[in-house]
């Protein structure tokens, strides 16, 4: 399925809403570590990259001007949210639901986006889910490294690229099935925040990867000595 770009238009508001609640969610989760002696700038910091994170990941693999940086918008917004969610975290200190829900919310709409807008900039179906991948766990990666923490993505019981790719896989079925793009939109943030959110209720996880604790020894065979034949030996 080849979707031109005229056919699917991603609303200013639609990114605007994924920066807001990225922008929120990290500073929430940067908040939390008090220990560090976050500032107001640092935490503020967090949250931009963790909202603009994904979606300059994903302009870099499309190889167009980041739409973060196409209008003034972008940044008041971004900054707005991540101030006031600075402030929330103190509020919902209490409540890691909240972050663990406007997580999934993060992956889900920056996975549909960053899906969506791969499918109308020409990529078959299985390179747009892999750049809706991208932009979904893109911001969560860089907010880790920043914060000098695991990056979550990688450890047992995530599921943040399992969720990312089930939204995306679903949003990329329903368009062939000739879904309305709204209406796939949605379901694939479902999906994507369904899994997620399960996955951290009753701690579903991938098989992790084990140390080999037994290695079986190797016997060496030794080739049988003959005893060496003179120069005056019968031939």
């Amino acid at each position: 399925m080849t979707v031109n770009a005229s056919q699917i238009v991603i609303p200013l508001w639609a990114d605007l809403l994924a920066i807001a609640v990225g922008a929120l969610q990290g500073a929430m989760f940067a908040a939390q570590f008090r220990d560090r002696r976050l500032d107001l700038l640092g935490v503020a910091i967090i949250g931009l990259v963790a909202g603009f994170g994904g979606g300059f990941a994903r302009d870099v693999i499309l190889a167009i001007i980041p739409v973060a940086l196409t209008t003034n918008w972008y940044l008041i917004v971004a900054t707005s949210a991540a101030l006031t969610g600075m402030l929330l975290e103190r509020v919902f200190s209490r409540v890691n639901t909240a972050i663990t829900v406007l997580d999934a919310l993060t992956i889900g709409i920056f996975g549909a986006i960053g899906t969506t807008k791969a499918l109308a900039y020409g990529l078959p179906e299985v390179p747009a889910i892999f750049v809706g991948t991208v932009a979904a766990v893109g911001g969560s990666i860089l907010r880790d490294m920043l914060l000098n923490l695991p990056i979550a993505l990688m450890h047992v019981g995530s599921l943040y690229a399992v969720a990312a790719v089930g939204g995306s896989a679903t949003l990329v079925v329903l368009l062939e099935l000739g879904v309305p793009i709204g209406i796939a939109a949605t379901i694939g943030v479902a999906v994507t925040v369904g899994i997620r959110v399960l996955a951290v209720l009753f701690n579903w996880s991938l098989p992790e990867q084990r140390r080999i604790e037994h290695v079986p020894r190797i016997t060496r065979i030794r080739r049988p000595r003959f005893p060496r034949r003179g120069r005056g030996s019968n031939q």
